[in-house]
């Protein structure tokens, strides 16, 4: 009965975190959905084609190509041709830069809330549990892609992710 609960009080925290973070950063970004996880992924992993981004974002392509159409009428994506001269490459625009910046912030603001109810220790214990559930949860690069693309890498950079690292170990075992 106690893991249960346990279970429940996940699945409460986690849908109330999402909630949370969707309200504030589709307030930044503008535009709700995939809106404010489009601006991040692009400002990590600049000239990604529409089909690897409607990938990342678990979209359809018809979706996606809608949503980068509206970013790119705010003035925040812009197309270029692409490598292989069939597709076409996204970029962030320098308000698209400030925008990813805004919304990432705000993210910070909002978890920073969620947590600072724990004390230190509490918090470096969060920490390794995060760490052990991430890289239980990495199972293959998209999957590592789904879950880290409305992530901080400046905080988080690959040698320290647990979704980075574990993916680096299926890859390179």
């Amino acid at each position: 009965m106690e893991q249960e609960r346990t279970l429940n009080l996940l699945g409460a925290l986690a849908l109330t975190v999402a909630d949370g973070l969707s309200a504030a950063v589709e307030a930044i970004a503008e535009q709700g959905g995939e809106a404010p996880a489009a601006l991040v992924t692009l400002g990590v992993e600049p000239g990604l084609s529409i089909n690897a981004l409607r990938k990342i974002l678990n979209l359809s392509h018809p979706g996606t190509v809608r949503l980068v159409d509206r970013l790119e009428a705010q003035g925040l994506v812009e197309r270029r041709a692409g490598a292989d001269g069939r597709t076409l490459a996204l970029f962030l625009t320098d308000a698209g830069q400030e925008r990813r910046r805004t919304i990432l912030a705000k993210r910070r603001q909002q978890l920073q809330g969620m947590v600072s109810s724990l004390t230190d220790n509490e918090q470096t214990q969060l920490t390794q549990l995060l760490e052990k559930m991430l890289t239980a949860m990495t199972t293959s690069e998209l999957r590592a892609f789904e879950i880290c693309r409305l992530c901080e890498e400046e905080v988080c950079p690959g040698d320290r992710c647990p979704v980075e690292q574990q993916y680096c170990r299926m890859v390179n075992p």
